[in-house]
């Protein structure tokens, strides 16, 4: 049990951990996606290759990539850190014979673009992974949601007494500006002067 937690999570914590869980697995499936990618692509030069098969697995996985794809940068925000030409690559990857029928520099190009964007797409799941790993360790992690608002979860949050000071703060603020600056102020202060 020396790997296990030394403390149990909190529900806050516990959920910011699966949350974190899920995107890295939604990241996971991407990259696996993109190496999908690349291995038809890879193919299809092949000498016996069933061209025709792999022109259908091709359209396939570029469907599933752009679907992915727009899905993954919503969920993880500021998180996602993917090489932006990675969806130009599938979409000016029209089909396997054109790629193919292009000079053998511009297949290359396009295999070093490709190359970069499998490390960027790596670079986003090793992050998510180390967010996740101090997430389960208890430290209070901020994700954005998809509204694009940084929440802070995982950590206990206020405490009962932090809460209440700031009500109180926030209520004594809002009388003086309601004192200082309505009309309804105006005739507190005249009734108050008025007493002395």
């Amino acid at each position: 049990m020396g790997s296990k937690l030394a403390r149990k999570l909190s529900k806050k914590q516990q959920k910011t951990v699966d949350e974190l869980t899920r995107r890295v697995n939604m990241c996971r499936e991407f990259m696996n996606d993109w190496l999908l990618f690349n291995q038809v692509l890879s193919a299809y030069p092949s000498p016996g290759a069933n061209k025709a098969e792999l022109e259908n697995q091709f359209l396939k996985i570029k469907s599933k990539l752009a679907r992915e794809h727009n899905v993954l940068k919503e969920v993880l925000q500021s998180d996602y850190r993917i090489d932006t030409n990675t969806m130009n690559i599938v979409s000016g990857a029209t089909n396997l014979e054109s790629i193919y029928s292009q000079s053998e520099v511009s297949v290359k190009k396009m295999q070093g673009e490709w190359h970069r964007c499998f490390i960027s797409i790596n670079e986003t799941l090793g992050s998510l992974e180390d967010k996740k790993g101090r997430a389960e360790t208890g430290e209070k992690i901020f994700l954005m949601t998809a509204g694009g608002a940084a929440a802070p979860v995982g950590g206990e949050g206020m405490s009962k007494n932090t809460k209440t000071l700031l009500l109180i703060v926030g209520a004594v603020a809002l009388l003086a500006v309601l004192y200082f600056f309505t009309p309804l102020g105006d005739i507190y202060r005249k009734a108050f002067n008025g007493l002395f």
